[in-house]
């Protein structure tokens, strides 16, 4: 089915290539670990289970990592009725809301598929942002589950999880097991733990080039959906000005989700992380707003003349 978020041919294009560039990877990632471990059946029962729990339970996975629960209209009823419009407006299947109580204000949505998603917002999220803001936050979400970049993701990010956990397990393997070991067995680590460092470099960069694209096409869609770029713009740049005056601290668990967040959790100096970040510029954001709003005839954005 599809929804009346507007269509993305070069967010298709992308999330096509990273998946097959990917799939060869995780192709030949298998057949490596076949061939150095001498134990087909192992491999992949173990890839297949983990990457059949990543798939079917990653909204689960999501929220209680994030500290989320599922809300019902009673609790939260002027959410659930900004959600309500949004799918209404945008002829998509309703989501499952949920409230995080981080006080840190994102939000983020997760799922393998429009029918089976999950939008959350925390409640520092909630406590900040006007009625209008919020509209466009959520709208930002919701076109993640629309465009079906967030099982892209998902599933993207699968591999690189599993290469880093055989880097770490190699790594401790040989830190704490190496004196018990031949050399056969010890160059069979070592090369394993070569192979995923390098499957785990690649689907890193990967998946941050289609991350960044995907924030810029679902701040589009959400701009064109609800007609208000402004007030997208005005949720940006007051999440964006919070997150960096919370403490670094409190952001490092965040941090580690940064890619399915609305804005990542970079503190007041995130320095080399911005080479690697998962979403574009405040600034490229904005001006992309910017241009929206004129070509809709809105009002000028905040900041801009």
């Amino acid at each position: 089915m599809r929804s009346r978020f507007r269509s993305d041919r070069g967010l298709t294009v992308r999330m096509g290539v990273t998946l097959f560039l990917l799939g060869l990877l995780y192709v030949g990632f298998v057949a490596a670990l076949i061939a150095l471990l001498k134990s087909w059946v192992l491999v992949v029962v173990i890839v297949a289970l983990l990457f059949g729990a990543q798939y079917w339970f990653s909204d689960r996975i999501a929220l209680f990592a994030m500290r989320g629960r599922v809300v019902e209209r009673d609790d939260y009823p002027e959410l659930h009725g900004v959600v309500d419009r949004l799918s209404a407006l945008a002829d998509m299947p309703k989501p499952v809301v949920a409230v995080s109580s981080m006080d840190m204000p994102n939000a983020f949505a997760t799922g393998r598929n429009p029918d089976n998603a999950v939008v959350c917002v925390t409640t520092g999220l909630l406590r900040r942002l006007e009625p209008a803001e919020l509209e466009g936050v959520l709208a930002h979400e919701l076109s993640h589950v629309a465009h079906k970049d967030v099982a892209v993701v998902t599933v993207a990010s699968f591999l690189g999880v599993i290469a880093g956990l055989i880097v770490r397990f190699a790594f401790y393997s040989q830190l704490f097991g190496g004196g018990r070991r031949d050399q056969n067995t010890m160059a069979v680590l070592a090369v394993v733990m070569g192979v995923s460092a390098a499957v785990y470099a690649i689907s890193f960069l990967l998946i941050r080039a289609l991350s960044r694209y995907r924030e810029l096409a679902a701040d589009r869609a959400a701009a064109l959906l609800t007609g208000r770029p402004s007030a997208l713009a005005s949720a940006l740049t007051k999440v964006t000005g919070d997150i960096a005056r919370i403490p670094t601290k409190d952001l490092r668990t965040a941090q580690a989700f940064n890619a399915f967040y609305f804005t990542p959790a970079f503190g007041a100096e995130p320095g080399l992380g911005r080479f690697f970040a998962t979403h574009p510029s405040l600034q490229q954001r904005l001006d992309q707003l910017g241009r929206i709003s004129a070509e809709l005839g809105e009002a000028a954005l905040p900041g801009k003349s």
